[in-house]
């Protein structure tokens, strides 16, 4: 099945130039193939290529098909972009084959990657969501300050992953189906003990992910993994 994603089918029944270059010039698709759309958006589309050119690539919609979500609540991970850009990469990745509705970059005291480019991380969130069928893009955030970000408004569930001692009951435990949920995951040298304190403040409860220590990517999937799991 060749999945396409097309943000703006219901203004334009055309494919973005991208997709279009994909569709026609790798795949050689022909006026008459019918092929898949989804507008990351909820809906897929089932549609037939009626031109095809060097550049452009022109559908008509056969048939919409609304998806229902496939999982509860709003999940959001903000988490700390790792200084080996790889491996962010892969957790954008993975976590869009799992499932999860936000992504936030944050920039904290021991972060190692001040600045990040979003736009590559946008690439791969739309491949992924075209290779695992899902009809629902996540929203992606440029880098945030983590002060600014925690005072932020924020209705559900929000939780804190760190590694200093004390009382952390596992996400898996606390976490309720239903509710939106966000879980902050630090960089590489942890969150400061100063950032703890202030995410505590302003409502974030600290949980653990498990009695291993585990690489920021590595424990952002497992968060994004565990709230997936407890919202089907």
């Amino acid at each position: 099945m060749h999945v396409f994603y097309t943000p703006d089918i219901q203004a334009r029944n055309e494919l973005p130039e991208e997709e279009a270059a994909h569709a026609v010039r790798v795949l050689r698709l022909q006026a008459g193939d019918e092929v898949t759309l989804t507008d990351g958006k909820g809906n897929f589309y089932r549609a037939e290529i009626s031109t095809a050119t060097h550049k452009r690539c022109l559908v008509n919609i056969v048939e919409t098909q609304p998806q229902e979500p496939l999982w509860s609540g709003h999940l959001h991970i903000a988490m700390a972009p790792t200084k080996n850009m790889d491996r962010t990469e892969w957790f954008a990745e993975k976590a869009t084959e799992i499932g999860f509705d936000e992504l936030t970059f944050l920039n904290c005291r021991f972060s190692e990657r001040k600045v990040i480019k979003t736009e590559r991380i946008a690439k791969i969130l739309v491949s992924a969501i075209k290779q695992s069928l899902k009809a629902r893009l996540p929203r992606l955030n440029e880098m945030t300050d983590f002060n600014k970000f925690i005072t932020r408004p924020f209705a559900g569930q929000k939780f804190i992953a760190h590694c200093y001692e004390g009382e952390k009951p596992l996400l898996k435990d606390v976490v309720r189906k239903g509710e939106d949920a966000l879980v902050l995951i630090g960089p590489e040298g942890d969150f400061s003990e100063e950032e703890v304190k202030k995410a505590i403040e302003n409502g974030f409860t600290p949980i653990s992910l498990g009695k291993a220590r585990l690489r920021t990517e590595t424990a952002a999937l497992v968060a994004c993994h565990i709230l997936n799991l407890q919202n089907q």
